[in-house]
């Protein structure tokens, strides 16, 4: 069954409330007819990275509920989870195991054991794409005493998995058919490009071999009955291969794009963009990382990318950076900046109003971010707590706090433009980019009778909607 392309939710499970019970009750009380589906961040059991290093998939943190809160989820919304594929936890049953019977043991496959691929030398280690500030290889002991390497891309805790061989993906296939049992509809497969270990390259988005994966992954998914949002955070190119292969692809570049164009008035680049962009994208101005930079290069100017760069830096926590794993130390250019949307959006309701209306109206599916949602601004506290600059943008929202922050005049305005994007017929249909100066942005949609077209002023920070009534087809115009 398709997807409602209405306006999906990304939210942790304990951050609308303490567990997705309250999730669920926030959603139905507030967002019943402003919300189509969820995107679920990561419910499993977990040891690090805020979910991301799972234990297993086939079980609920018992902190967060059950398999049956899950699946009164599903039954009310499109669900999306996390399929995290390039790792799993070091607690797992299956990395234990390994740990107490060495290469004997019945997951042993499971793994890279870096110790046999062939030498790695100076130069090889040099290529390799990495997230920390170490080489990306952790050194084990086993419980006879004996010593071996396994490869960590992110965390010492998350071990990465070995798909040269059979059983990362036999591991991945029971997954992805609990999961679908359990109501999920949509897959984002968490960082695949580090699927592709192959020594003297960058072992990153690594071709043809990734699309291999992705293809296997698609053809499971499709006789599942569900469909796959591979995640990547690269150049804009890959995301038309992944568009190409009848998966959805991220719309990375949009929040960038979108930024430039409000903090400098100017739609150039955004429209250029939109002319092109896939149909079949999920579009995002926030989620739980931060807001990347490699998604725009080649699509922004370096001087554009710079100046926004230096505009942002003076209202987010420190960026995260790349890193070479041959000297994790040295770093080169910004690859996240942390920062809540609303703040870059410098809090001004009308310009977030603006950005929002463009985003609801680009081609695809639209998700929001839960921080984004209520009109989050950066919480200074909890990263400075908790040491991780992406949680600056990571908030705990009581259930008080959410009926607090419902009451925020901008919060209401972005409602009912979702609202308006849920339930008019003309989205359903076409997209449409109109011409309009560089100072303003004007697209639209039209479905047979039904037409719907946004016009945005840069200038004044102002969003008008033209559209069709349902009822008798006449002309109903609507500042938002």
């Amino acid at each position: 069954m398709a997807l409602n392309n209405g306006v999906h939710l990304i939210c942790y499970p304990n951050r609308l409330g303490d567990n997705i019970h309250d999730l669920h009750q926030t959603l139905n009380t507030h967002f019943r007819d402003a919300v189509s589906g969820v995107h679920l961040l990561p419910f499993y059991p977990s040891n690090a990275d805020n979910g991301f290093s799972p234990l297993t998939h086939l079980e609920v943190d018992a902190a967060y509920g059950s398999w049956e809160d899950v699946s009164r989820l599903a039954a009310d919304y499109d669900l999306c989870v996390d399929l995290v594929i390039n790792h799993i936890s070091d607690e797992s049953r299956e990395f234990r195991d390994f740990l107490q019977h060495g290469y004997a043991s019945e997951f042993a496959d499971l793994f890279i054991h870096v110790d046999e691929l062939e030498p790695i030398s100076h130069d090889d280690l040099a290529k390799i794409h990495i997230r920390k500030e170490k080489e990306p290889f952790r050194e084990v002991t086993f419980a006879d005493g004996g010593k071996g390497r396994v490869w960590c891309t992110f965390t010492e805790h998350q071990v990465d998995l070995n798909y040269a061989r059979p059983a990362a993906r036999e591991l991945m296939a029971r997954y992805m058919k609990f999961l679908t049992a359990a109501g999920v509809k949509l897959f984002r497969l968490d960082a695949f490009g580090y699927l592709t270990k192959e020594i003297g390259s960058s072992c990153f988005l690594v071709e043809p071999d990734v699309y291999r994966h992705l293809d296997w992954f698609n053809e499971l998914a499709l006789s599942l009955d569900a469909e796959l949002l591979p995640e990547v955070h690269d150049h804009t190119s890959f995301q038309y291969a992944i568009a190409r292969r009848h998966m959805h692809c991220y719309g990375f570049a949009l929040p960038p794009l979108m930024l430039h164009a409000m903090l400098s008035n100017n739609s150039k680049h955004l429209k250029n963009w939109l002319r092109m962009c896939p149909r079949n994208m999920v579009t995002v101005l926030d989620t739980h990382d931060g807001i990347c930079i490699p998604d725009v290069e080649g699509v922004l100017p370096d001087t554009e990318i710079a100046a926004l760069v230096e505009n942002l830096n003076e209202r987010s926590a420190d960026p995260i950076l790349r890193r070479s794993a041959l000297n994790p130390h040295s770093v080169g250019a910004i690859y996240q900046l942390t920062c809540t949307f609303y703040d870059a959006m410098m809090r001004n309701d009308d310009a977030y109003i603006c950005a929002r209306a463009i985003q609801f109206f680009c081609p695809g599916i639209p998700q929001v971010y839960y921080v984004g949602l209520l009109a989050g601004v950066n919480d200074d506290a909890l990263s400075d707590l908790t040491g991780e600059a992406r949680d600056i943008n990571r908030h705990y929202y009581g259930l008080d706090e959410v009926d607090e922050a419902m009451r925020q005049p901008v919060v209401q305005r972005q409602l009912e433009l979702m609202r308006f994007r849920n339930n008019y017929p003309a989205f359903e249909g076409h997209f449409e980019l109109n011409s309009s100066g560089d100072d303003s942005v004007c697209l639209a949609w039209r479905h047979g009778n039904y037409y719907a077209r946004l016009f945005v002023d840069l200038n004044y920070k102002t969003a008008r909607i033209s559209y069709l009534n349902e009822s008798n087809l006449k002309e109903v115009h609507w500042q938002c």
